[in-house]
């Protein structure tokens, strides 16, 4: 069962915190990806990765590795891990836990996304292993979500921009719900 109130508690009680380096809050930006996720017509379960796929910056303990003040370290596994442990499996924690390596996989393959990248998410990216090598692109390509895990990785760098639209509370518990039926 889906413990939905916990893990939208996670996002009431320290959402407002500051999204590392970036002008918007932690709860803005999941609901701004969310909401680009739905407006794309994304599958209601992809919607869900969109927004909970930085949970691990807001859940993790509070003696996890950091990145030189820009987050969580591993954020996406611990992430991963928490939703799962809340009654959230299958498709929703499996985004979130490979957010990063679409972002790594995007820096090796293509110059322009990580030319764009903003500050905040250039300085991650060392930590989180940099652009992939051509071996590991090419495996990672194979993986079934591929193509879903790339267009969460398209919201989740436009999901920055102060005073943005985003996906109510409200519809995100509703889609939890009928996740969980």
């Amino acid at each position: 069962m889906i413990q939905i109130q916990a893990l939208l508690a996670i996002y009431r009680e320290a959402g407002s915190e500051d999204y590392i380096g970036e002008p918007i809050s932690q709860l803005e930006h999941a609901q701004q990806a969310a909401l680009l996720a739905q407006k794309a017509g994304a599958h209601p379960d992809v919607v869900l990765g969109a927004f909970f796929h930085d949970i691990g910056h807001l859940c993790a303990p509070l003696n996890a590795a950091e990145m030189d003040g820009l987050g969580v370290m591993n954020h996406e596994s611990i992430g991963a891990e928490f939703l799962r442990t809340h009654g959230l499996r299958g498709l929703v924690p499996d985004l979130v836990e490979l957010h990063v390596q679409a972002k790594r996989y995007l820096c090796c393959r293509n110059q322009t996304y990580r030319s764009r990248l903003s500050a905040a998410s250039r300085g991650t990216l060392a930590f989180q292993g940099g652009a992939m090598t051509e071996a590991e692109a090419a495996d990672f390509e194979s993986h079934p979500l591929f193509r879903e895990i790339l267009r969460l990785r398209t919201w989740d760098e436009a999901a920055k921009e102060p005073n943005g639209e985003g996906l109510a509370l409200a519809e995100v518990e509703q889609l939890l719900t009928q996740y969980g039926a």
